[in-house]
């Protein structure tokens, strides 16, 4: 996929409503995950990512900084991201525990 074109998301409307199911691309164009939810808002957000698992099922959630995920939007007006993490490396990171 081509994201030379694509119309990158101001950090300013990082949001759960803009974000949550996005899907996140590695720097090859694979699919790595998937944003589960958001939490803050602007740069400085904390976005969960899905990575691994079928269909939502097995996937393991992981903490990344909006900084390290390049959103944009395609022809279509969808929200996806680009991020220079591999799946693997994502898998590695620690499992994002709910906060009560």
């Amino acid at each position: 996929m081509d994201h030379s074109n694509h119309i990158r998301v101001n950090a300013s409307e990082y949001s759960p409503t803009v974000l949550e199911g996005a899907t996140i691309y590695d720097a090859d164009g694979h699919e790595v995950g998937k944003v589960s939810h958001v939490h803050g808002s602007g740069p400085a957000s904390e976005i969960i990512v899905d990575v691994g698992g079928f269909l939502g099922i097995g996937a393991k959630p992981v903490a990344v900084l909006a900084t390290q995920l390049e959103f944009m939007r395609d022809e279509n007006g969808d929200v996806h991201a680009v991020t220079n993490w591999t799946k693997d490396e994502l898998k590695e990171l620690p499992e994002h525990t709910h906060r009560h």
